[in-house]
């Protein structure tokens, strides 16, 4: 209901805008849109030798209207706009209605075919740089890729669709990059350009539990966490074998990652951070909450299954998974950050990623301009309204988060809670593989507490593998 409301006030919007404007007015605009797009569709040709992406319906319409605009008789020629967009398969029903309405929003500009698939924002990246080419006009990924896109040239620059944003959509650049959280355009930008809209800021984590079960004391730290299960005859659930989950005990104890310019990852976790902690010490808090028998590790992809299970009482996941947590805890069903876990002699807050998704556009689209007004429709502060009423994913958009719904909802407090604690996680292409084989080895028990050169032979090993040069 939320969705159609919002297609029928951006509709009711433009048709009062365009009421309030004479034809005349109506002809000029026209002719700056095509002349706009035109420049967009210049900027990528100019960008990309190897790209022959000159539309040609484009071009034509343009100097159809250019003719147009010198004797302002015959009406301007719409343009063919085909793209394709990419989303997540959960989100098909709802980006659908999206680009309907976009369609309908511009339906004066353009006889559009836009093409609708499926893939995932976390293995956008892959499927993209496999044929950049033949990717989609329009995708969504996680944060985290975005660099290693746009070092493949598989994204085109925000920044040069200034006036394709401008003339159509009536806003700037400036004007997406301050209706979003800044931790959500830091993650889109790098040099300073920005090349992807924002379109959530809850790719992050941290922990459901069962209140019945957990009190909200039991939750703070591990210990008191994993007891509180053990007494209850349940599990604390975890992925331990995901570079994006493991890395969370190594950023809360002062540990970073950083990208090389070779592509590597720079890490420190084999040896001391800057709290004093060393990365052997990490390990075996990590290896005493694995080996405890009220700790479940679960496989990357699988949480959500456990959950349905029934056999936990708290489990680490995010906003994806509320839904899940709280069919399984009913009226128990409580989310907080991440607890606290004991290293040596010290409570060390728990660490996260503080993750985001992006919306890009494919540098070799041949309909880049109107691509750009897509990804932007599709991240705008209705439709991040829109994602959060219909999937409870968390808006980046600071009006909507700032919404009462969506400040009183249980999961997004909890990462709103944790995002204090959490980093951007900036890392190189060959570090996934490592951090994965690493964090089986602790949830596996391969590696004993009391072996502190084992572990520290562990911790060498990863640093090596995540220092590969990209490819």
């Amino acid at each position: 209901m939320l969705l159609n409301y919002y297609r029928r006030q951006a509709v009711a919007q433009y048709a009062q805008t365009c009421k309030t404007k004479q034809e005349d007015n109506k002809m000029k605009k026209l002719v700056a849109l095509a002349m706009s797009l035109t420049m967009a569709f210049s900027l990528v040709a100019c960008g990309n030798s190897d790209a022959s992406n000159t539309n040609t319906s484009t071009d034509a319409a343009a100097t159809t209207v250019a003719s147009t605009e010198a004797t302002q008789t015959a009406p301007a020629e719409k343009q063919d706009v085909s793209l394709r967009i990419w989303g997540a398969e959960e989100d098909q029903t709802m980006l659908q209605g999206m680009i309907d309405s976009f369609k309908e929003h511009y339906a004066d500009y353009a006889n559009f075919d836009i093409q609708l698939g499926t893939e995932s924002e976390s293995t956008a990246k892959d499927t993209v740089l496999a044929d950049i080419e033949a990717a989609a006009d329009v995708y969504s990924f996680a944060s985290d890729q975005l660099f290693d896109l746009v070092n493949a040239g598989a994204l085109q620059s925000v920044d040069e669709m200034d006036a394709a944003l401008e003339t159509y959509a009536g806003k700037s650049v400036a004007d997406v990059k301050s209706a979003n959280a800044s931790g959500s355009v830091e993650a889109a930008t790098k040099d300073g350009t920005l090349y992807a809209f924002p379109m959530s800021a809850d790719n992050g984590y941290f922990l459901y539990y069962n209140s019945e079960l957990v009190t909200p004391e039991d939750a703070q730290t591990w210990d008191t966490l994993l007891a509180a299960a053990e007494k209850a005859g349940k599990k604390v659930g975890m992925t331990l074998a995901s570079g994006w989950y493991n890395a969370s005990f190594f950023y809360g104890a002062g540990f970073t990652t950083a990208l090389n310019d070779d592509g590597s990852t720079a890490m420190d976790w084999n040896g001391t951070s800057a709290d004093g902690v060393t990365g052997v010490q990490v390990v075996q808090a990590m290896l005493g909450i694995a080996g405890n028998s009220a700790f479940l590790p679960i496989a990357d992809g699988d949480v959500s299954n456990q959950i349905a299970s029934g056999d936990l009482c708290a489990v680490i996941s995010g906003t994806w998974d509320a839904a899940a947590a709280q069919t399984a805890f009913g009226d128990g069903y409580a989310a907080t950050k991440l607890p606290t876990y004991t290293c040596g002699d010290k409570q060390i807050q728990q660490g996260s990623v503080a993750g985001f998704k992006l919306v890009g556009v494919n540098k070799y689209s041949a309909n880049a301009g109107w691509a750009t007004l897509l990804a932007d429709w599709i991240t705008n502060e209705d439709n991040q309204a829109v994602r959060f009423a219909e999937r409870e994913i968390g808006p980046s958009n600071i009006n909507v988060a700032g919404s009462e719904e969506v400040s009183s909802n249980t999961a997004i407090a909890a990462l709103s809670e944790q995002s204090a604690y959490g980093v951007v996680q900036i890392v190189g292409g060959k570090y996934w593989d490592p951090a994965k084989t690493f964090g089986e080895k602790v949830a596996q028990g391969q590696l004993k507490a009391d072996d502190e050169a084992g572990i520290q032979a562990a911790l060498d090993e990863l640093v090596e593998g995540v220092s590969v040069p990209a490819e």
